[in-house]
């Protein structure tokens, strides 16, 4: 994943959060906290690595496959019967 070296401090800092993130789960859970706290934790996590993860497919798709030059695309015509 070489085009991710450009953004590794971003990319580790995110990281670093949601595992922080992810300890405040585990600390929910051993202070048995109420479940809709413990579910709100989980959710911000799952929201955390959601965001993570469209970045790092983001920047993989934009090394990957150059974007095409902008031009106007033929828009084939309705078959008529």
């Amino acid at each position: 994943m070489t085009h991710t070296i450009r953004e590794k401090s971003k990319l580790l800092a995110r990281v670093r959060r949601i595992r922080g993130q992810v300890e405040a789960i585990e600390r929910a859970l051993a202070a048995e906290a109420p479940c809709a706290e413990v579910l709100q934790v989980i959710a911000s996590v799952r929201g955390a690595v959601n965001g993570l993860m469209a970045e790092v497919v983001e920047d993989h798709c934009a090394a990957t496959w150059p974007r095409p030059r902008c031009r106007r695309a033929s828009v084939p015509s309705a078959p008529t019967s």
